[in-house]
């Protein structure tokens, strides 16, 4: 049966309507493949639309509602429930960017889905000079609680150093920066400006990549159809590039060393350690008070009563290109610095990033550790 607007209908009719299992392919391509009922889509059925998401599951009215399995053009999975043609009930997404989220939606948002990245421990986090620090991570609802319905976002680590510091916590003033550095100063909520800083590459201590959890119910691709118009035919039934299941195909890329996969709401970054400074960056220290003093004499006089030492050659062979070498800086110099969690889950996770996350962190000029912080 042919429509004057367009579309084509193979299959039972009951007083002239569709009534019964049959094929319907509209004036717009998107092609149903299941029960009927008073002329519309009702009972199973499966349906392809024009954007190329393919849709397997229960129908009412010509509503998508009961139960049903979506496979999007981008990669993404749904399996659960429906009402009203979007997500609601208990349901889980298998994101393309490899993210999953099991648990309750409404009205096509997930309802338990984390809205910030939360670096737990005290305010400001006390670390030695040198040594290591564990951050451990949690995304949050609104509420507080943990978003432990969320599986694989991924959370890069970075650092910043306070751009201007003070005398309290640090022997450098700032750090002047070649030109050719580029260093832009990046706000925190801490009051002050903080400038990229280099870390050591954390040790592995979060989850590793691996396959998407898998979903039991769904292990077998929309059903194959013996239909009679081969377009039909080609649309809904040839499902070699369909996913048979709800889990990411083969599993996903490795994570960087600076990254993090989120698993049931939380990460951890182990072994994390602030570098020497870079390339660029040329530490100012302090004058104390009488490095002031002295440098408001005249020159050449150091004082009533007191001359110029005289310079002595070094022994031959203590400095052979005729300067003086400085030690080389192996890690950090006291002071305060920031580190920084951001969301680079990619593409983001149903359009939106998380917030950056930060934590204060002050490096001290002991040579002890930091006494352990919990939240």
């Amino acid at each position: 049966m042919k429509y004057k607007a367009g579309g084509r209908y193979e299959g039972e009719l009951s007083r002239g309507l569709r009534e019964g299992h049959g094929c319907l392919v509209d004036q717009d391509g998107q092609v149903y493949q299941g029960s009927f009922h008073n002329n519309r889509r009702h009972g199973r059925g499966q349906m392809a639309f024009q954007n190329g998401d393919k849709y397997d599951g229960d129908w009412v009215r010509d509503q998508r509602q009961g139960h049903g399995v979506l496979w999007c053009t981008d990669g993404s999975t749904y399996e659960g429930q429906w009402h009203s043609n979007v997500f609601s009930g208990l349901g889980t997404m298998v994101h393309c960017s490899g993210v999953v989220y099991h648990g309750m939606w409404i009205n096509g948002h997930p309802v338990a889905q984390a809205t910030r990245t939360v670096i737990l421990g005290p305010e400001v986090m006390d670390v030695a000079h040198s040594s290591s620090f564990t951050l451990r991570v949690e995304l949050q609802q609104d509420n507080g609680e943990v978003a432990e319905s969320e599986d694989g976002r991924v959370l890069k680590i970075s650092a910043g150093v306070r751009y201007v510091q003070l005398p309290a916590y640090s022997e450098v003033s700032f750090f002047k920066v070649d030109e050719g550095s580029q260093a832009v100063p990046i706000q925190t909520p801490f009051g002050f400006e903080c400038i990229a800083y280099p870390l050591s590459s954390p040790t592995s201590g979060g989850p590793e990549l691996s396959a998407a959890p898998e979903n039991a119910s769904t292990n077998s691709p929309l059903p194959q159809g013996d239909l009679e118009v081969t377009m039909v035919s080609n649309v809904l039934c040839d499902q070699e590039d369909t996913p048979g299941s709800l889990s990411a195909g083969g599993g996903m890329p490795r994570c960087p060393e600076d990254c993090r996969r989120v698993e049931r709401g939380r990460a951890q970054f182990t072994d994390v350690c602030l570098g020497p400074p870079p390339p660029g960056y040329q530490p100012i220290p302090f004058l104390d008070s009488k490095q002031e003093k002295a440098s408001s004499r005249p020159r050449g006089s150091l004082g009533p009563g007191v001359t110029t030492p005289t310079v002595h050659d070094p022994p031959a062979g203590s400095r052979p290109d005729g300067a003086a070498k400085a030690e080389p800086v192996t890690a950090a110099f006291p002071g305060e610095y920031v580190i920084l969690l951001r969301d680079v889950t990619n593409p983001p996770f149903l359009g939106r990033a998380l917030p950056t996350a930060f934590k204060h962190l002050r490096v001290s000029k002991g040579d002890g550790t930091a006494a352990p912080h919990s939240r």
